[in-house]
């Protein structure tokens, strides 16, 4: 009798292949704001914005990471939490967007406050009350750590840490993440036969009529900053975009936000309120307030829809789901803190 002794196999993180990572535009779609010219794609580029984007290192307590409150499997929002926690168990004051599609986007945050894709991860990192780190004493923890010397080292060919690096190498990886192979695209393309159904088909032609003015194809937003109608929460009083711009016209207005993924990425609106689908559509016949700078849209009493007509909308909403994307292993946890 031969005896085998049993190890626990270690973990082994893939390799990534390089020709999978490029630039894509899909066609039909129009030219993105954010281009790599001056940030070229590099694997070890890439592989260093993955790690920085999963490392709580640029949290002040090294207990949040970007990747904290931007899950793959919910299109890199944070399920079910309408507020994410942040270090100390700190409570935001807005519900955590989707990530996908960042190189169409003019600017980022509900409020439009970074305008700039290689920028954008300052804000999150020096919040209080999300990772509230200053942005130097974030640089001076890579630069005191061997691995990240390394990684560095890899992506730009010396171990120096700069912010221009890092900030680089997290735009190159959160702007390859492509979201355009939902069913819908698959459908749009005609590809292997993909079809709607009656009442998916039924929900497109409604979303067409009665959505997509804000919510346009093939993006699914127009990157505007609108006044939906919801009540004010209170205690927060969110002013919206008024926040940076200091423009009574703009407040209590919102970025739009893009539907692909939808219904992977409960809960709803800015503040996470609604956790249903169902409950943003009631919002829209039932309860639009009319208040200061409501949507011209939405006057005189939001949208009219009935049951059925919901129904069929939520069918199609269902179809931007990317389950390639919320799959794609270039994307997840690397597992190596």
């Amino acid at each position: 009798m031969v005896f085998f002794s049993c190890k626990v196999d270690p973990k082994i993180n893939p390799i990534l292949p390089s020709d999978d990572l490029k630039e894509i535009i899909p066609p039909g779609w129009p030219e993105p704001v954010y281009r790599f010219n001056n940030n070229p794609i590099k694997e070890q580029v890439f592989v260093l914005g993955r790690a920085l984007f999963y490392d709580p290192i640029l949290s002040k307590d090294n207990t949040v990471s970007c990747g904290s409150c931007h899950q793959q499997f919910a299109a890199f929002a944070h399920a079910d939490h309408g507020f994410s926690h942040g270090v100390d168990d700190k409570l935001g004051t807005r519900n955590a967007p989707g990530m996908f599609n960042l190189n169409w986007h003019p600017a980022f945050m509900h409020d439009g406050g970074v305008n700039h894709i290689e920028v954008m991860p300052v804000a999150p990192i020096q919040n209080p009350v999300e990772m509230d780190l200053a942005f130097n004493d974030a640089l001076e923890k890579l630069k005191n750590s061997n691995r990240y010397k390394k990684l560095f080292a890899a992506a730009y060919g010396d171990e120096n840490v700069t912010s221009s690096r890092m900030l680089k190498a997290m735009a190159q990886f959160m702007g390859l993440m492509y979201s355009y192979n939902s069913r819908y695209d698959m459908f749009k393309r005609g590809e292997n036969g993909v079809t709607f159904t009656e009442q998916e088909q039924r929900g497109y032609q409604l979303f067409l009529a009665n959505c997509n003015s804000c919510h346009k194809e093939p993006l699914f937003t127009d990157f505007s900053y609108r006044n939906n109608g919801l009540t004010v929460n209170a205690l927060i009083n969110d002013s919206g975009r008024a926040h940076i711009t200091q423009l009574p016209e703009d407040k209590f207005k919102f970025k739009v936000p893009s539907l692909r993924n939808i219904a992977l990425s409960a809960p709803y609106m800015h503040d996470g309120r609604y956790a249903t689908l169902q409950q943003c559509l009631d919002h829209y016949t039932n309860n639009v307030v009319n208040m200061v700078n409501l949507d011209p849209l939405l006057l005189p009493n939001g949208i009219p829809m009935n049951a059925q007509q919901k129904s069929d909308i939520i069918e199609f909403l269902k179809t931007l789901n990317d389950y390639k994307f919320i799959g794609d292993k270039r994307f997840a946890d690397p597992g190596i803190n």
